[in-house]
């Protein structure tokens, strides 16, 4: 055995190619193990097929927002309904973060989120120190 930890996995969805590729680039160099998804939709058929430490979901997303994603997770009656969620949005209300924290999510991020937010957030709630 090494003696290290295995590495956290987190699921970035986003429609945005860009937006994911940013998140991808931050999580990984602060050693997460990253994969994506499109949309919601997308993103519950990558949850069941395998396990993950945290999500990290936009709000506005074609078939399936951040929102009902969410809110469809934490129906599961499986272990999945228990993965902490950060929503990420450039929506700033405070209906907005009313609205992600009734959805599901365990913390709301406005975008643009920087890199050094992300992954303290990610550390966060997956109990990792920095």
């Amino acid at each position: 055995m090494s003696g290290t930890a295995p590495r956290s996995r987190v699921l970035v969805v986003d429609d945005s190619t860009i937006v994911r590729r940013y998140m991808r680039d931050a999580l990984e160099r602060a050693q997460f193990d990253v994969e994506e998804a499109f949309n919601g939709v997308e993103a519950l058929e990558k949850i069941i097929a395998h396990p993950f430490d945290l999500l990290v979901v936009d709000v506005n997303m074609p078939k399936m927002d951040g929102y009902a994603f969410l809110r469809a997770l934490r129906g599961r009656a499986d272990e999945h309904a228990a993965i902490p969620a950060l929503m990420t949005s450039t929506e700033a209300g405070p209906q907005d973060i009313a609205a992600a924290h009734a959805a599901g999510a365990n913390f709301y991020l406005v975008k643009p989120v920087s890199q050094e937010d992300l992954v303290l957030h990610a550390n966060a709630l997956t109990g990792r120190s920095p």
